[in-house]
């Protein structure tokens, strides 16, 4: 069994209002240093391990997991997990 973590994130240029809502907290709180915020997803995924597992991965990203018009992905892979 293999481990594989897929982090989602809103392309560049589009806009994040759940973000902006965190920068302006952060600073209604004091931290005027914020600059910007961005929020995106952490899909942790328990695989069996098999031929081309990452390119499994990465049909599963663009068919369901990310929108790949406004989103992009990235998958890393670890170790082996043992349950």
């Amino acid at each position: 069994m293999k481990k594989v973590n897929v982090y989602i994130t809103w392309k560049q240029g589009v806009l994040d209002p759940q973000g902006k809502a965190i920068q302006e907290s952060l600073h209604s709180l004091g931290y005027q240093e914020i600059l910007g915020a961005r929020v995106g997803k952490y899909i942790e995924l328990e695989v069996e391990e098999g031929p081309d597992i990452e390119g499994r991965v990465k049909e599963m990203c663009e068919r369901l997991l990310a929108n790949p018009v406004i989103e992009d992905y990235e998958i890393a892979t670890s170790e082996e997990v043992r349950l």
